[in-house]
C-alpha cells in the first residue's frame, strides 16, 4: 500500500450529506481535516456519529458529496486506518489472550494459516508496550478489566502502523482513573507514533487536554472547527439542549459543566 502524502488533509469533505433508509441524517458538510491532530466527534445522540464514521470507512457512501481520506476516496486506504468500534470489549472472544487479539489485527488479513514470524511477534510486542499493556500480554481478555481491554483494543489497531485512528466511544463504561489513563496513551500515539486520531466522544472533559479540534453535529449539519472554537458555552448548550457552562480552573485547566 502506498503512504499518503504527509501534506494532505486527513478528511476533506465538500457538500456532503448522510441519509439511511431514505432520511436524512445531515447534511452540508464542507471542511477539512489537518493530519495529525486528536479530533473529537461530537453531537447529541442520533445525531449521526457513527454515521459519519461509517462514511470515512467507506462502509456506507454518503448521500451526496465528496469524501476524501488522505486524499483517497473511503475505503482505498483501510489498511491505513485502525478501527475500534465501540462494542469492542464484547465481541472480541473472552477466551482470546491479549497478544492473540494483537496478533489479529496484524494477520488476520491474510490468507490461511502458519506460524506468526519473528518481526510479527517483535511488532506485537512493541504495540503492547506502546500502549502500557505489556503485563497483561498472555492473560485472556475476560481477565482483564475495562481499561485494560481497552488497551489491548489500541494495539490490535495500531499494530498495522496506521496512519489514522478511529475510536468509536473509547471511554464509554471505563472509571474517571481508567479514562485518564486511555487518553495519556492516545496523546502519547499521536505525538510519537504521527497518529491522526478521530474519536467519538459523549463527553469532552476527559479529552480537553489533549484535542487539537472537532468535528461537531449540530441542527442536521456538520461542522469542523478547532478546540477553541468549539469550546464555546453558547455552541456547545445548543448542542446538547442543556445550559453548558465553560469553566477556567486556576491551574488553567478547562473544562465543561451542565448547569439546571
Amino acid at each position: 500500500m502506498s503512504q499518503p502524502d504527509s501534506d494532505v488533509a486527513a478528511l476533506t469533505f465538500e457538500d456532503v450529506s448522510a441519509a439511511r433508509g431514505g432520511r436524512l441524517i445531515w447534511s452540508e458538510a464542507t471542511f477539512e481535516v489537518p493530519a495529525g491532530g486528536i479530533v473529537a466527534v461530537i453531537g447529541s445522540n442520533g445525531a449521526g456519529k457513527t454515521t459519519l464514521l461509517q462514511i470515512v470507512l467507506g462502509l456506507i457512501p454518503p448521500g451526496c458529496g465528496r469524501v476524501r481520506v488522505f486524499g483517497q476516496p473511503p475505503g482505498e486506504l483501510n489498511q491505513g486506518i485502525g478501527y475500534v468500534p465501540q462494542n469492542y470489549a464484547a465481541t472480541a472472544g473472552d477466551a482470546v489472550r491479549a497478544r492473540d487479539a494483537v496478533m489479529l489485527g496484524l494477520t488476520g488479513h491474510r490468507w490461511g494459516f502458519g506460524r506468526s514470524s519473528r518481526s510479527d511477534t517483535e511488532r506485537v510486542d512493541q504495540m503492547l508496550a506502546a500502549v502500557d499493556a505489556t503485563a497483561v500480554a498472555d492473560k485472556r481478555l475476560s481477565q482483564l478489566s475495562g481499561g485494560q481491554r481497552q488497551r489491548v483494543a489500541l494495539a490490535e489497531a495500531l499494530v498495522s502502523q496506521p496512519r489514522m485512528l478511529i475510536l468509536d466511544e473509547p471511554l464509554a463504561s471505563l472509571d474517571l482513573r481508567s479514562q485518564r489513563e486511555i487518553v495519556a496513551v492516545l496523546d502519547r500515539i499521536n505525538k510519537e507514533l504521527g497518529v491522526t486520531v478521530l474519536v467519538v466522544a459523549h463527553d469532552l472533559n476527559p479529552l480537553l487536554g489533549v484535542l487539537t479540534s472537532a468535528i461537531y453535529l449540530l441542527d442536521g449539519h456538520a461542522h469542523f472547527d478547532t478546540l477553541d472554537g468549539v469550546v464555546d458555552e453558547t455552541l456547545l448548550s445548543h448542542l446538547y439542549g442543556t445550559r453548558v457552562e465553560v469553566v477556567h480552573t486556576p491551574q488553567g485547566e478547562l473544562y465543561t459543566r451542565r448547569t439546571p
